[in-house]
């Protein structure tokens, strides 16, 4: 029963006693006040039921509507995604499980592993755990496009997308769906600028000889470099084994900014390609393009749970080339917040030789 209906019951059981006792206590009361005692108590007991009935009405349609509206949510969202039971923890990164983040620097840096290098004078301004072999997620795309684009195949060759091309290693998404057709040159804007996995997939699948060849080539044209510790096994960085150190990985971003269609794709802001009747924008990875107190000439990101957050650049500070690494870095922004550090410490003019910061030591490989 509500509650205002049993608070008014009990209300008209009081008036009903009361009048009871006063008529049994005053014989002599007058026939008008028994009638309005009478009156009083038909209209207190009228009053609750119709109280009683109207707030039962009002909790009915509550509870109904609430009911509806419970169920409505629950399958709404039973139908679009599933009830997580419990959250998965987080995967620690290759450089966290080897303990390289508790080597400290003076910049503090989030990364675990830096390497800033002076691209004329080969003057190493920092180096910390450079030759730590890890994970290089994306950073792999950078020896993509520098066998691609050194193949000089053709530029508008059209290349259609297939279910080859689907992420099966971490089941990542893309807006280029199977079917999608775009020039050889528009897939490697898209893989160098956004860091598009499917586009580099394509590339490496359509390159003469077919793929297995095209990663026999990534690894001959490391060795060649000098690349001695650097491993690929697929071109988009998606497989934890595609793996190498600062050390190389600065040698590959000086061969590559050697390459002026690598410069510009790597650096442009952002890029629109024409999927069936639709226009996609896709952006650069690195905000740090957009930015007017930055000079790059090359870049690369790169992510996957196993490697951290990943870097490479070339750029001019304080009228100096410089070449960037930063690897395995813990958090989102991380890594570009250690860029602007280092861009900021050499334009205070803090490293003064070739023995300054250098930090840590080789890790084994994975």
């Amino acid at each position: 029963m509500h509650p205002q209906f049993r608070i008014a019951s009990r209300l008209s059981r009081v008036f009903a006693l009361i009048a009871v006792g006063l008529a049994l206590a005053s014989p002599g009361v007058h026939a008008a006040e028994r009638k309005h005692v009478a009156a009083k108590k038909h209209s207190t007991t009228v009053a609750a039921k119709r109280t009683a009935s109207k707030h039962s009405h009002h909790a009915s349609r509550h509870a109904h509507k609430t009911s509806s509206a419970k169920g409505s949510r629950l399958s709404a969202r039973s139908a679009k995604t599933p009830i997580r039971v419990a959250a998965e923890p987080a995967r620690l990164s290759f450089g966290q499980q080897a303990g390289l983040h508790a080597v400290s620097d003076p910049l503090d840096l989030k990364s675990s592993v830096a390497l800033v290098i002076d691209q004329d004078t080969k003057e190493v301004l920092l180096s910390k755990n450079d030759h730590a072999v890890l994970p290089i997620a994306s950073l792999t795309k950078l020896m993509t496009g520098l066998l691609i684009s050194e193949a000089h195949l053709p530029m508008d060759e059209p290349i259609t997308i297939t279910q080859d091309d689907v992420d099966t290693e971490k089941g990542s998404g893309s807006r280029l769906t199977v079917g999608t057709t775009l020039s050889r040159g528009e897939l490697l804007h898209l893989a160098l600028m956004s860091s598009e996995n499917r586009a580099a997939h394509a590339l490496g699948r359509t390159y003469p000889g077919g793929l297995a060849t095209f990663v026999q080539r990534m690894n001959a044209k490391a060795r060649l470099l000098g690349m001695t510790e650097t491993r690929y096994v697929e071109p988009t960085g998606l497989s934890s084994n595609n793996q190498s150190s600062a050390h190389d990985l600065a040698t590959l971003v000086n061969v590559a900014h050697g390459d002026a269609r690598l410069r510009e794709l790597s650096t442009s802001p952002s890029y629109e390609v024409a999927v069936g009747h639709r226009m996609l924008q896709f952006n650069n990875t690195n905000r740090l393009v957009k930015s007017p107190a930055w000079d790059i000439g090359l870049q690369k990101t790169g992510y996957i749970s196993e490697a951290g957050r990943c870097l490479v650049m070339q750029a001019q500070v304080a009228g100096r080339k410089l070449i960037m690494v930063f690897l395995d870095s813990a958090g989102k922004f991380s890594r570009l917040a250690d860029a602007e550090r280092v861009r900021s410490w050499v334009e205070k003019g803090h490293p003064r030789s070739s023995a300054s910061l250098h930090l840590g030591a080789a890790a084994p490989r994975s």
